[in-house]
């Protein structure tokens, strides 16, 4: 039996008119769908909704057809963390706490999503992570702008780096970075900073490397301030350009004196490492 405050699946295959079915569901108060090849689904909290639902949508698409069905309880604290897979990275697998226990610590980075970004599961992090495997070098310092969760600046002390300047502007991701950098043994190896790339970067300059995943726009912003922090045989590596922002990104790498190195493309996501011609 379904009780009133439960959740219900509402399953509508829309006929003739899915348009105008689908405007129903939203009318009759779907706040978001998901549409599938022969139908339309959402969820609507008490089975009144979904009686409702299915009333405006046959109105607006006579042939249409609404199945309704109690939507299991479900423990979503626990629930989200199946859609968050390992990711094996060249020499490195990225994985959550959850998964970590068969992995080698030296060979891996244990990554507690919180609310931070980065925790391998977008191509931006891994396109920067593939990359980093043929730039750095041991005992390198470097500085990650806009860190995140620290997932890239603990890639680098995993590859050999002596120091990495964990450089990250949302007071909200610190605690979760320096959680990170601690759960991974190597909190001596990198100093989470909170604050601005732009101030605090030439602070910690000169680095080798300087990896960067943040908006292409703001990329462009600071890639003066990138260029005037590495030292004379740096390597910028640069992630969250979209495919169709590639030519415009390399028209500004070159407008500065520098080309791009190393490339490297994952779905519509573009990353590479830049170096002085």
């Amino acid at each position: 039996m379904t009780h009133e405050a439960d959740w219900v699946t509402v399953r509508v295959f829309p006929g003739s008119h899915r348009d105008a079915a689908i405007a129903a569901m939203f009318a009759a108060g779907a706040e978001g769908v998901q549409e599938l090849a022969d139908s339309v689904v959402t969820h609507v909290h008490g089975q009144s909704l979904a009686n409702s639902m299915l009333c405006a949508v046959l109105a607006a698409s006579a042939d249409a057809r609404v199945d309704t069905a109690p939507l299991a309880p479900i423990d979503w604290s626990e629930q989200w963390k199946h859609g968050i897979r390992a990711q094996t990275l060249g020499a490195l697998t990225i994985a959550p706490p959850w998964l970590a226990e068969s992995l080698d610590p030296a060979r891996s980075i244990i990554i507690d999503p919180g609310m931070a970004f980065g925790t391998g599961e977008h191509a931006t992090t891994r396109g920067v992570v593939r990359l980093m495997q043929s730039v750095i070098r041991p005992g390198d310092r470097i500085a990650d702008l806009g860190a995140g969760s620290a997932v890239l600046a603990i890639a680098a002390v995993k590859l050999g780096a002596a120091h990495v300047a964990a450089i990250e502007l949302d007071a909200d991701a610190i605690g979760n970075a320096e959680e990170n950098v601690a759960r991974n043994g190597v909190s001596g190896q990198i100093t989470v900073l909170e604050g601005d790339a732009a101030t605090l970067l030439p602070l910690v300059a000169p680095v080798r490397v300087i990896t960067a995943n943040i908006l292409s726009l703001v990329l462009l912003e600071l890639l003066p301030v990138i260029v005037d922090a590495l030292a004379p045989d740096g390597v910028a590596i640069l992630s969250g350009i979209l495919v169709a922002e590639r030519d415009m990104m390399a028209e500004a790498v070159d407008a500065i004196g520098w080309r791009v190195d190393l490339e490297d493309q994952e779905d519509a996501w573009w990353s590479a490492a830049i170096v002085r011609r």
